[in-house]
């Protein structure tokens, strides 16, 4: 018997909240650092990178607010969906202006959707936010972003094959320093990305557990080395499989025109996160 009341639960949709930030430049010089380049990739008064975004915004949670696994208590802005595995599952991307460092910015968000399922792992709930992203009065950015909730113990799914023969690819082991980093910037203490002991012994993994951000954004560093005269204008990603601290992934990628597909590949082989992205020439490159 379902413990679900999704008619409760769907009375979060439609719910609000602004925040306010200044796109400081210190994220970017510590992201910029731990993906391995030896200064910020972008300055001030440039435009942020493709969803570098999501180092801001942060709520500063105050310690006695947070539940067991890091997050913050449900029951705010968030529904109080009683399954106890949190995941960011996947986002949509459109962007329209440059996000630009040392400006302020805001971020309306929205509860869009919340819907139950039933899988092969049991009970889910899925929510859809949507974030719009403003500098002065210009929507710069708007994400549909895509969590899933569910009960304790790792799901198992069909391995799916790389969705293309790769025109780049790119090997990483994401170690625990990365972990620590990008939770650390993102101030993210979702305790499967640093705590060993809750990651293996509460939520049934093997190892720590990468970020579905990072991962997404690792991604779209490929696309910039690749393609560094492009711009992006569309960016989708999925996450179909957990991606574990110590492992190797591979990054790939091919472009076909304006479209591009970029995947990662677990150690196994497997299909762990597909995306999308749509580009455009950079006015800069003529």
């Amino acid at each position: 018997m379902s413990i679900i009341d999704i008619e409760c639960l769907q009375g979060w949709v439609g719910r609000t909240e602004t925040q306010h930030d200044v796109i400081s430049a210190a994220p970017v010089s510590g992201l910029s650092a731990s993906l391995d380049y030896v200064s910020p990739i972008a300055q001030l008064g440039e435009a942020l990178p493709p969803c570098w975004h999501w180092l801001y915004f942060q709520d500063a949670v105050a310690a006695s607010s947070l539940a067991v696994d890091g997050h913050a208590r449900r029951g705010g802005f968030m529904p109080p969906v009683p399954l106890p595995r949190r995941m960011w599952a996947g986002s949509r991307l459109r962007f329209f202006a440059g996000v630009n460092i040392g400006d302020e910015a805001r971020r309306v968000s929205t509860i869009a959707s919340i819907n139950h399922k039933v899988g092969s792992s049991g009970e889910l709930i899925f929510v859809t936010l949507k974030h719009q992203i403003f500098q002065q009065d210009t929507l710069a950015i708007e994400e549909e972003q895509d969590l899933v909730y569910r009960n304790y113990g790792v799901s198992h799914s069909a391995a799916k094959p790389a969705p293309a023969i790769p025109q780049w690819s790119r090997e990483l082991c994401p170690d625990s320093v990365l972990l620590f980093r990008y939770s650390a910037l993102t101030f993210n203490s979702h305790r499967i990305h640093f705590d060993m002991n809750y990651a293996t012994q509460i939520e049934g993994y093997t190892s720590l557990v990468v970020h579905a951000p990072l991962t997404a954004t690792l991604l779209l560093d490929l696309l910039r080395r690749e393609l560094p005269d492009r711009v992006v204008a569309e960016f989708e990603f999925r996450a179909l499989k957990p991606l574990l601290e110590g492992v190797p992934l591979l990054l790939q990628g091919r472009r076909n025109d304006q479209e591009v597909k970029l995947w990662v590949l677990d150690d196994s082989g497997a299909l762990a996160m597909k995306a999308h992205a749509l580009v455009t020439k950079s006015e800069l490159s003529g």
